[in-house]
């Protein structure tokens, strides 16, 4: 099996490039559904087509077999979910519950998009903040298998209110929508990976990556294309989703680095501890609420608009974290010098 690329790792030649893409796609499908009605509901019928399309690119990205590497440091695994799973939606439900507490509509999209680690490009932000990346690529199946077993139960959560979900028919959903092609790409990837050489199969996993945040676009294009009214008609909420938001990614830098200082992280582990609890896994959790949760615009825009946002303060983020990096080998460095 090979390792993870150099090119794989990266977040992308410009991560604000990335966030000004879902902002551009945001813009062109609002365009085309008030100038262009009817090519608009004809583009939004294609929904499914798309959303299979990123399905199918996320989990094929995703390495099931580095999860047996986790268990070499089980300490910071255990950490790590527990920050993920339990802290970071306790966060994300207080601040939910204070801003947007009498919307249940919109409480439903900002929980959904707090509640699930990222599984992809949270990693190239862990390598260029000099974070642990091996003990990161481990942790990412871990972060996927969890959301997705606990995505019904936070639906029966965080839902009831909206009356949103027929839990009835939500088993036999995903597992047309997630767990077939999850077995797919699984499968693809493992025949690939052993049909291909190394660096064959490592083009080919960088391709993928490069291609999933413009399939993510279309997919938004479609979306605002086809309800492009009725997110025009709420745009105030979209202040309370963005201050939320920022207090969110605050808060959890701050726990994150109380976690560090309280059991003593070396800095490769508080660095990515930072990033997998700031990076949210909005493109699954987009593709899952629209498949779960269909035909609520609304609810999909409070997860787009939340990781718009989001991209940019990963990229703060990391300076954030280099700048304790350099102050820790400067001060290793000071003593090292220093005369007997």
């Amino acid at each position: 099996m090979p390792v993870l690329s150099e090119q794989t790792l990266e977040p992308g030649p410009n991560a604000f490039g990335t966030a000004a893409l879902f902002v551009a796609a945001m813009v062109v499908g609002s365009a085309l559904g008030l100038a262009a009605p009817v090519q608009a509901e004809s583009l939004a019928s294609f929904t499914d087509a798309t959303l299979l399309t990123l399905i199918f690119l996320l989990f094929f990205e995703v390495r099931l077999a580095a999860v047996a590497r986790a268990f070499g440091n089980l300490r910071f695994l255990a950490t790590a979910w527990a920050a993920n799973f339990l802290i970071v939606p306790t966060i994300g439900f207080a601040i939910a519950s204070l801003l947007l507490s009498g919307q249940p509509l919109l409480f439903a999209g900002l929980m959904i998009y707090f509640l699930a680690p990222c599984t992809d490009w949270f990693l190239g932000f862990t390598r260029l903040a000099r974070g642990n990346t091996e003990l990161g690529a481990a942790l990412i199946p871990v972060n996927l298998i969890s959301q997705l077993l606990l995505f019904p139960f936070w639906l029966w959560l965080f839902t009831p209110a909206a009356g949103l979900v027929d839990f009835g028919a939500l088993p036999e959903l995903l597992f047309q929508w997630f767990v077939l092609p999850m077995t797919l790409a699984q499968t693809a990837r493992f025949t690939l990976d052993r049909a291909l050489t190394a660096k064959a199969f490592s083009a080919l996993l960088s391709r993928a990556s490069s291609v999933t945040p413009v399939v993510l676009a279309l997919l938004i294009i479609q979306l605002f294309a086809g309800h492009v009214t009725t997110i025009l008609g709420n745009l105030e909420i979209f202040g309370i989703v963005a201050g939320a938001v920022v207090i969110f990614f605050a808060l959890t830098f701050v726990v994150g680095r109380a976690i560090t200082v309280a059991i003593g992280l070396r800095y490769g582990e508080h660095a990515l501890l930072a990033m997998t609890m700031a990076a949210r896994n909005a493109p699954l959790m987009l593709a899952l609420t629209a498949v779960a949760i269909p035909e609520q615009p609304l609810l999909l825009a409070v997860i787009v608009f939340g990781m718009v946002i989001e991209i940019p303060h990963l990229t703060l983020l990391r300076q954030l974290l280099l700048r304790r990096f350099h102050a820790i080998t400067t001060t290793k460095a000071r003593h090292v010098l220093r005369p007997e």
